[in-house]
């Protein structure tokens, strides 16, 4: 089968950064199914794992974990899913990746792809949708309610892939207001599309924008990105025994900071279940299906910005070029072979 991969961590601007070449089907396990990869996306932990980790020219390494695909054979003790099925999913972090033309992967952590979405829209969604729900709902606890005072969710770079999932499925299954951060036009315009009822710039000081919006501080805030740039703020913006949840790889922070306000700090990592097989495993696939099922009945929206082709190793540098420069709005899908 036709794959895309690496031996070495290179600059992306290297042939070699990413290449074709010819790789063996693989077998699926008895919980697993093969899935023929339709579309594919690219994700900061795309390119932060191709800088880390290191191939063989016998076993290059295949990145990739989102993808949408048909599936095209299950193991023996399959229950959720049969050929022909039409699926997304996020992938397990200690496997291949979906950069491949067919994937075995644990159903467990696969769903049913929204109906009303084609296959690239749909590769948009998954590692993004169920990073911010856990972020949410497992690790900040809000309410699944919309009725009463829900408080206030600050979601740092609300417009890139995590931010503009997280903004919509606060907006639409909370009764938070919710304050979403950009710093260009075009991103503020774009999370103020997806639902935030307020949009402020993160290149100035989160404390002075909150309560130039004649707000208090936030109940909640998720860290999407460069958490130690902006920890200070954080805390500051933070109210009294508020909670943050990071999922980025930030410098040393003075955790210390939060002590006077009884402030818990959250990880969210949403591999952590498929890495360790943890017994709730399949809780990813359940808030997928609900995810699906939201945005068939309109009330989520794909989040993807870029599509960038044709599944090619050229292709995919540029999407890893794109994903590295920090600018994406969205996501950057690959789709089709």
């Amino acid at each position: 089968m036709k794959a895309i991969g690496y031996t070495a961590s290179l600059p992306i601007a290297d042939a070699r950064a990413l290449f074709a070449f010819d790789a063996p089907e693989p077998t699926p396990g008895p919980r697993d199914l093969l899935v023929r990869v339709k579309a594919i996306s690219v994700n900061p932990v795309d390119t932060k794992v191709r800088m880390r980790r290191q191939g063989t020219e016998a076993e290059p390494v295949i990145l990739g974990w989102d993808a949408a695909g048909v599936v095209e054979a299950v193991g023996a003790d399959v229950t959720l899913f049969r050929p022909g099925d039409e699926v997304y999913y996020a992938g397990s972090l200690i496997r291949p990746g979906t950069n491949s033309e067919l994937h075995a992967v644990d159903e467990r952590i696969v769903a049913l792809k929204p109906k009303s979405l084609g296959f690239a829209e749909a590769a948009a969604l998954p590692l993004t949708a169920i990073t911010a729900w856990e972020a949410l709902f497992d690790r900040l606890r809000l309410p699944v309610t919309k009725a009463g005072d829900g408080g206030v969710l600050l979601v740092t770079g609300a417009a890139g892939g995590v931010g503009s999932i997280a903004v919509q499925l606060a907006r639409r299954l909370t009764a938070f207001t919710v304050i979403g951060t950009a710093s260009r036009p075009e991103t503020a315009a774009w999370v103020k599309e997806l639902g935030a009822h307020h949009v402020i710039d993160h290149s100035r000081p989160l404390s002075q924008e909150v309560k130039a919006l004649g707000l208090p501080g936030a109940d909640a805030i998720f860290s999407v990105t460069r958490t130690d740039l902006h920890w200070a703020e954080i805390v500051s913006v933070m109210m009294p025994q508020g909670a943050v949840c990071v999922i980025d790889d930030p410098g040393p922070l003075d955790i210390g900071l939060l002590k006077q306000k009884a402030g818990t700090f959250h990880w969210e990592f949403m591999f952590t279940r498929s890495m360790f097989g943890t017994p709730d495993m399949a809780a990813q696939h359940r808030l997928l299906t609900e995810v699906a099922r939201m945005v068939d009945e309109g009330l989520l929206r794909t989040t993807l910005g870029t599509h960038a082709g044709a599944i090619t190793a050229d292709n995919l540098r540029k999407a890893h070029a794109l994903v590295e420069s920090g600018a994406t709005i969205g996501k950057v899908v690959l789709e089709g072979w």
